[in-house]
């Protein structure tokens, strides 16, 4: 028993503890907070890499469409519904695209 108030009343264990909960729950910098600003950090590289990614594809189909007029007249055509003269234009939705 007394080697147990020894180790307890040991003033380097306590501050070790001390300090240890300190860090963990009462700093402005916690373990939880950090933990949770990686999740955060995680989450905005990823939108990060998906509009890099959509930069990259409209890059891509802005150089075919200065360069190709048929690229040109297919995105007309199926962006802006138009039509030469004297075509008929019929529009079918695919039900399963109108639900989402």
């Amino acid at each position: 028993m007394k080697k147990l108030a020894l180790i307890i009343t040991n003033k380097y264990l306590v501050a070790s503890v001390f300090f240890v909960v300190w860090m963990l729950f009462f700093d402005q910098r916690d373990y939880f907070q950090q933990k949770d600003r990686q999740a955060e950090l995680a989450k905005l590289e990823a939108k990060k890499a998906y509009y890099v990614q959509e930069i990259e594809r409209t890059k891509k189909e802005l150089q075919d469409l200065q360069n190709n007029p048929a690229a040109l007249e297919k995105f007309a055509r199926e962006r802006y519904l138009m039509k030469k003269n004297g075509e008929d234009i019929y529009i079918i939705e695919d039900s399963a695209a109108a639900k989402k």
